[in-house]
Protein backbone atom coordinates (compact mmCIF):
# COMPACT_ATOMS: atom_id res chain seq x y z
CA UNK A 1 0.00 0.00 0.00
CA UNK A 2 1.51 3.52 -0.87
CA UNK A 3 2.65 5.31 1.70
CA UNK A 4 0.06 8.59 1.55
CA UNK A 5 -2.57 5.87 1.54
CA UNK A 6 -0.83 4.33 4.57
CA UNK A 7 -1.45 8.09 6.46
CA UNK A 8 -4.66 8.23 5.19
CA UNK A 9 -6.05 5.58 7.41
CA UNK A 10 -3.27 6.41 10.18
CA UNK A 11 -4.86 10.04 10.71
CA UNK A 12 -8.63 8.02 10.07
CA UNK A 13 -7.77 6.00 13.17
CA UNK A 14 -6.47 9.05 14.97
CA UNK A 15 -9.80 11.15 13.72
CA UNK A 16 -11.95 8.17 14.73
CA UNK A 17 -10.39 8.28 18.36
CA UNK A 18 -10.84 12.32 18.59
CA UNK A 19 -14.61 11.76 17.66
CA UNK A 20 -14.89 9.12 20.65
CA UNK A 21 -12.42 11.43 23.20
CA UNK A 22 -15.61 14.14 22.33
CA UNK A 23 -18.42 12.05 21.78
CA UNK A 24 -17.71 10.07 25.04
CA UNK A 25 -20.36 12.47 26.88
CA UNK A 26 -22.77 11.20 24.40
CA UNK A 27 -23.05 8.14 25.88
CA UNK A 28 -21.46 8.29 29.68
CA UNK A 29 -22.71 12.09 30.43
CA UNK A 30 -26.33 11.57 31.84
CA UNK A 31 -25.60 7.97 33.18
CA UNK A 32 -22.54 9.93 35.58
CA UNK A 33 -24.48 12.94 36.46
CA UNK A 34 -27.31 10.77 37.82
CA UNK A 35 -24.96 8.82 39.89
CA UNK A 36 -26.28 5.69 38.30
CA UNK A 37 -23.01 4.58 37.52
CA UNK A 38 -19.54 5.50 38.62
CA UNK A 39 -17.22 7.09 35.98
CA UNK A 40 -15.14 4.09 34.92
CA UNK A 41 -18.50 1.81 34.97
CA UNK A 42 -19.91 3.83 32.60
CA UNK A 43 -16.81 4.03 29.93
CA UNK A 44 -16.26 0.27 30.08
CA UNK A 45 -20.18 0.12 29.24
CA UNK A 46 -20.29 2.92 26.86
CA UNK A 47 -16.66 1.67 25.24
CA UNK A 48 -17.81 -1.96 24.57
CA UNK A 49 -21.33 -0.99 23.38
CA UNK A 50 -20.20 1.39 20.74
CA UNK A 51 -17.93 -1.22 19.43
CA UNK A 52 -20.92 -3.96 19.17
CA UNK A 53 -23.39 -1.59 17.54
CA UNK A 54 -20.61 -0.16 14.69
CA UNK A 55 -19.49 -4.33 14.28
CA UNK A 56 -22.87 -5.47 14.71
CA UNK A 57 -24.45 -2.76 12.25
CA UNK A 58 -22.09 -3.09 9.90
CA UNK A 59 -21.78 -7.01 9.36
CA UNK A 60 -25.27 -7.80 9.76
CA UNK A 61 -27.34 -4.65 9.12
CA UNK A 62 -25.64 -2.34 6.61
CA UNK A 63 -22.81 -0.20 5.73
CA UNK A 64 -25.44 3.05 4.50
CA UNK A 65 -23.98 5.34 6.28
CA UNK A 66 -20.55 4.76 5.26
CA UNK A 67 -21.52 4.44 1.89
CA UNK A 68 -23.64 8.02 2.45
CA UNK A 69 -20.45 10.10 3.68
CA UNK A 70 -18.05 7.99 1.14
CA UNK A 71 -20.16 8.61 -2.00
CA UNK A 72 -22.44 11.62 -1.37
CA UNK A 73 -20.11 15.05 -0.32
CA UNK A 74 -17.74 14.47 -3.24
CA UNK A 75 -17.12 12.73 -6.66
CA UNK A 76 -14.67 9.43 -5.33
CA UNK A 77 -13.91 9.53 -9.00
CA UNK A 78 -12.31 12.65 -9.01
CA UNK A 79 -10.32 13.01 -6.13
CA UNK A 80 -7.10 11.68 -4.11
CA UNK A 81 -6.03 10.85 -1.08
CA UNK A 82 -4.73 14.37 -0.42
CA UNK A 83 -8.37 15.71 -0.18
CA UNK A 84 -9.20 12.43 2.44
CA UNK A 85 -6.33 13.09 4.42
CA UNK A 86 -6.70 17.17 4.16
CA UNK A 87 -10.05 16.74 5.69
CA UNK A 88 -9.11 14.50 8.43
CA UNK A 89 -6.28 16.85 9.75
CA UNK A 90 -8.99 19.35 9.75
CA UNK A 91 -11.42 17.44 11.59
CA UNK A 92 -9.44 16.30 14.17
CA UNK A 93 -7.96 19.39 14.61
CA UNK A 94 -11.49 20.79 15.75
CA UNK A 95 -12.52 17.69 17.73
CA UNK A 96 -9.12 17.95 20.01
CA UNK A 97 -9.68 21.49 20.50
CA UNK A 98 -13.35 21.40 21.57
CA UNK A 99 -12.55 18.78 23.61
CA UNK A 100 -10.05 20.23 25.65
CA UNK A 101 -12.37 22.99 25.91
CA UNK A 102 -15.04 21.21 27.00
CA UNK A 103 -17.29 22.11 24.14
CA UNK A 104 -19.58 18.96 22.51
CA UNK A 105 -19.53 19.19 18.68
CA UNK A 106 -20.41 17.03 15.85
CA UNK A 107 -17.96 15.56 14.21
CA UNK A 108 -20.13 14.79 11.27
CA UNK A 109 -20.48 18.19 10.76
CA UNK A 110 -16.45 18.93 11.39
CA UNK A 111 -16.02 15.54 8.63
CA UNK A 112 -18.30 17.13 6.43
CA UNK A 113 -17.31 20.84 6.52
CA UNK A 114 -13.39 19.67 5.91
CA UNK A 115 -14.50 17.33 3.18
CA UNK A 116 -16.05 20.05 1.22
CA UNK A 117 -13.37 22.18 2.05
CA UNK A 118 -10.90 20.15 0.70
CA UNK A 119 -12.65 19.17 -1.86
CA UNK A 120 -13.32 22.50 -3.19
CA UNK A 121 -9.11 23.01 -2.43
CA UNK A 122 -8.58 20.41 -5.24
CA UNK A 123 -10.99 20.58 -7.56
CA UNK A 124 -13.91 23.13 -7.36
CA UNK A 125 -17.57 23.14 -6.79
CA UNK A 126 -18.02 21.05 -9.43
CA UNK A 127 -16.22 18.10 -7.47
CA UNK A 128 -19.05 18.38 -4.91
CA UNK A 129 -22.02 16.36 -4.95
CA UNK A 130 -25.37 18.68 -4.47
CA UNK A 131 -27.80 15.85 -4.50
CA UNK A 132 -26.72 13.85 -1.58
CA UNK A 133 -25.66 17.35 -0.09
CA UNK A 134 -29.19 18.52 0.40
CA UNK A 135 -30.03 14.63 2.01
CA UNK A 136 -27.05 14.68 4.27
CA UNK A 137 -27.93 18.18 4.88
CA UNK A 138 -31.34 17.73 5.89
CA UNK A 139 -30.69 14.91 8.11
CA UNK A 140 -28.29 16.72 9.83
CA UNK A 141 -30.69 19.90 10.52
CA UNK A 142 -33.96 18.24 11.39
CA UNK A 143 -32.55 15.69 13.93
CA UNK A 144 -31.89 18.04 16.34
CA UNK A 145 -35.36 19.73 15.93
CA UNK A 146 -36.83 16.47 16.32
CA UNK A 147 -34.36 15.76 19.19
CA UNK A 148 -35.62 18.31 21.12
CA UNK A 149 -39.48 17.49 20.64
CA UNK A 150 -39.10 14.16 21.40
CA UNK A 151 -37.30 14.68 24.36
CA UNK A 152 -39.67 16.45 25.44
CA UNK A 153 -42.75 14.43 24.45
CA UNK A 154 -41.04 11.42 25.79
CA UNK A 155 -40.57 13.01 29.51
CA UNK A 156 -44.63 14.41 29.61
CA UNK A 157 -45.58 10.60 28.94
CA UNK A 158 -43.25 9.32 31.71
CA UNK A 159 -44.84 12.43 33.80
CA UNK A 160 -48.16 11.29 32.90
CA UNK A 161 -48.12 7.44 33.60
CA UNK A 162 -45.64 8.12 37.04
CA UNK A 163 -46.21 11.47 37.74
CA UNK A 164 -48.49 10.25 41.21
CA UNK A 165 -45.38 8.14 42.60
CA UNK A 166 -42.94 9.24 45.32
CA UNK A 167 -39.55 10.78 43.59
CA UNK A 168 -37.70 8.53 45.22
CA UNK A 169 -39.49 5.19 43.76
CA UNK A 170 -39.47 7.08 40.54
CA UNK A 171 -35.58 7.30 40.07
CA UNK A 172 -34.88 4.32 41.74
CA UNK A 173 -36.95 2.51 38.86
CA UNK A 174 -35.54 4.69 36.30
CA UNK A 175 -32.24 4.25 37.92
CA UNK A 176 -32.36 0.82 36.86
CA UNK A 177 -33.86 1.37 33.72
CA UNK A 178 -30.58 3.79 32.59
CA UNK A 179 -28.85 1.02 32.20
CA UNK A 180 -30.16 0.37 29.82
CA UNK A 181 -30.93 3.24 27.69
CA UNK A 182 -27.48 4.34 28.18
CA UNK A 183 -25.84 1.15 26.90
CA UNK A 184 -28.43 1.43 24.02
CA UNK A 185 -27.46 4.95 23.75
CA UNK A 186 -23.95 3.92 23.12
CA UNK A 187 -24.59 1.34 20.90
CA UNK A 188 -26.82 3.32 18.81
CA UNK A 189 -23.89 6.04 18.68
CA UNK A 190 -21.43 3.21 17.24
CA UNK A 191 -23.91 2.25 14.47
CA UNK A 192 -23.76 6.03 12.75
CA UNK A 193 -20.60 7.61 14.03
CA UNK A 194 -18.27 4.75 13.58
CA UNK A 195 -19.08 4.29 9.84
CA UNK A 196 -18.18 7.91 8.99
CA UNK A 197 -14.65 7.22 9.46
CA UNK A 198 -15.47 4.06 7.70
CA UNK A 199 -16.81 5.65 4.90
CA UNK A 200 -13.55 8.21 4.62
CA UNK A 201 -11.26 5.20 4.73
CA UNK A 202 -13.01 3.67 1.79
CA UNK A 203 -12.94 6.67 -0.05
CA UNK A 204 -9.47 6.78 0.06
CA UNK A 205 -8.88 3.16 -0.88
CA UNK A 206 -11.11 3.75 -3.87
CA UNK A 207 -9.19 6.73 -5.18
CA UNK A 208 -6.77 5.50 -4.59
CA UNK A 209 -7.28 2.22 -7.14
CA UNK A 210 -7.14 -0.35 -4.02
CA UNK A 211 -11.01 -1.49 -4.18
CA UNK A 212 -12.69 -1.29 -7.58
CA UNK A 213 -16.26 -0.15 -5.74
CA UNK A 214 -16.85 1.58 -2.87
CA UNK A 215 -17.60 -1.27 -0.44
CA UNK A 216 -16.72 -1.03 3.00
CA UNK A 217 -14.07 -3.99 3.52
CA UNK A 218 -13.91 -6.18 7.33
CA UNK A 219 -10.51 -4.72 8.71
CA UNK A 220 -11.51 -1.49 8.29
CA UNK A 221 -14.99 -1.75 10.23
CA UNK A 222 -13.08 -3.84 12.93
CA UNK A 223 -10.19 -1.30 12.81
CA UNK A 224 -12.97 1.72 13.46
CA UNK A 225 -14.94 -0.01 15.91
CA UNK A 226 -11.75 -0.27 17.70
CA UNK A 227 -10.70 3.33 17.70
CA UNK A 228 -13.89 4.62 18.64
CA UNK A 229 -14.23 2.32 21.24
CA UNK A 230 -10.73 3.29 22.40
CA UNK A 231 -11.93 7.15 22.01
CA UNK A 232 -14.94 6.61 24.16
CA UNK A 233 -12.67 4.77 26.77
CA UNK A 234 -10.67 8.13 26.84
CA UNK A 235 -13.33 9.92 28.33
CA UNK A 236 -13.87 13.34 27.20
CA UNK A 237 -14.62 14.30 31.22
CA UNK A 238 -14.81 18.24 30.23
CA UNK A 239 -17.47 17.72 28.04
CA UNK A 240 -19.10 15.16 30.29
CA UNK A 241 -19.22 18.03 32.67
CA UNK A 242 -20.63 20.61 30.64
CA UNK A 243 -23.32 18.47 28.93
CA UNK A 244 -24.18 16.10 32.13
CA UNK A 245 -24.27 18.61 34.50
CA UNK A 246 -23.75 21.97 33.72
CA UNK A 247 -26.71 22.30 31.44
CA UNK A 248 -29.33 20.91 33.38
CA UNK A 249 -29.61 19.30 36.91
CA UNK A 250 -30.61 15.65 36.05
CA UNK A 251 -32.02 12.90 37.62
CA UNK A 252 -32.31 9.12 36.78
CA UNK A 253 -35.87 9.71 34.94
CA UNK A 254 -34.74 12.50 32.83
CA UNK A 255 -31.73 10.81 31.88
CA UNK A 256 -33.59 7.76 30.70
CA UNK A 257 -36.32 9.84 29.03
CA UNK A 258 -32.95 11.67 26.89
CA UNK A 259 -31.35 8.43 25.79
CA UNK A 260 -34.23 6.49 25.00
CA UNK A 261 -35.45 9.30 22.61
CA UNK A 262 -32.40 10.08 21.40
CA UNK A 263 -31.24 6.30 20.55
CA UNK A 264 -34.78 5.96 18.27
CA UNK A 265 -33.52 9.05 16.12
CA UNK A 266 -29.79 7.87 15.82
CA UNK A 267 -31.12 3.89 15.59
CA UNK A 268 -33.64 4.96 12.90
CA UNK A 269 -30.83 7.49 11.17
CA UNK A 270 -28.44 4.15 10.83
CA UNK A 271 -30.95 2.29 9.49
CA UNK A 272 -31.91 4.40 6.12
CA UNK A 273 -28.27 5.59 6.06
CA UNK A 274 -28.75 9.20 6.88
CA UNK A 275 -25.73 10.44 9.07
CA UNK A 276 -26.99 12.52 12.22
CA UNK A 277 -25.03 14.21 14.43
CA UNK A 278 -25.39 12.08 17.78
CA UNK A 279 -23.80 15.17 19.82
CA UNK A 280 -26.55 17.14 18.54
CA UNK A 281 -29.47 15.03 19.38
CA UNK A 282 -28.82 14.05 22.27
CA UNK A 283 -27.51 17.41 23.37
CA UNK A 284 -31.30 18.18 22.50
CA UNK A 285 -33.21 15.75 23.63
CA UNK A 286 -31.26 16.74 27.30
CA UNK A 287 -32.89 20.39 26.63
CA UNK A 288 -36.10 18.81 25.13
CA UNK A 289 -36.74 17.07 28.92
CA UNK A 290 -35.76 19.90 30.98
CA UNK A 291 -37.98 21.90 29.01
CA UNK A 292 -40.91 19.90 30.59
CA UNK A 293 -39.96 21.38 34.15
CA UNK A 294 -39.36 24.58 33.24
CA UNK A 295 -37.83 27.00 30.57
CA UNK A 296 -35.26 27.89 32.95
CA UNK A 297 -34.04 24.98 34.07
CA UNK A 298 -32.05 24.32 31.09
CA UNK A 299 -29.02 26.64 31.68
CA UNK A 300 -29.20 28.40 28.43
CA UNK A 301 -26.11 30.55 28.86
CA UNK A 302 -24.59 26.86 28.71
CA UNK A 303 -26.38 25.65 26.13
CA UNK A 304 -26.01 28.84 24.20
CA UNK A 305 -22.04 27.95 23.86
CA UNK A 306 -22.96 24.96 23.00
CA UNK A 307 -24.54 26.25 20.25
CA UNK A 308 -21.88 28.54 19.13
CA UNK A 309 -20.05 25.97 19.03
CA UNK A 310 -21.98 24.01 16.58
CA UNK A 311 -22.84 27.11 14.18
CA UNK A 312 -19.01 27.37 13.71
CA UNK A 313 -18.02 24.03 13.28
CA UNK A 314 -18.94 23.92 9.56
CA UNK A 315 -17.48 26.79 8.11
CA UNK A 316 -13.77 26.69 10.56
CA UNK A 317 -13.21 22.97 9.21
CA UNK A 318 -14.18 24.33 5.36
CA UNK A 319 -11.55 27.08 5.98
CA UNK A 320 -8.95 24.67 7.85
CA UNK A 321 -9.02 21.56 5.21
CA UNK A 322 -9.54 24.24 2.40
CA UNK A 323 -5.90 25.28 3.51
CA UNK A 324 -3.85 22.14 4.34
CA UNK A 325 -5.42 20.88 0.71
CA UNK A 326 -4.05 23.96 -0.92
CA UNK A 327 -0.73 23.46 1.15
CA UNK A 328 -0.27 19.74 0.35
CA UNK A 329 -0.82 19.94 -3.47
CA UNK A 330 1.96 22.44 -3.59
CA UNK A 331 4.12 20.16 -1.00
CA UNK A 332 3.42 16.85 -2.93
Amino acid sequence: MHELTLFVVFVAIAFEISNGWNDSANAIATVVSTRVLTPMQAVILASSMNMLGAIISTTFLSTAVAKTIGEGIVDPRAITEIVVVSALISGFLWNGAMTVLGLPVSASHALIGSLIGAGVAFGGTALLNLHGLIKIFTALMTSPILGIFLGYLFMKLILKVFGTLPSGTVNRTFGKLQLLSSGFMAFSHGTNDAQKVMGIITLALFSGGYLDSMEVPLWVILLCAVAMGLGIAMGGWRVIKTLGMNMLKLEPVHGFAAETSATGIILGASIIGMPVSTTHVISTCIMGVGATRRLSAVRWGIAGKILLAWVFTLPACFIVAYVVCTLLMDIL
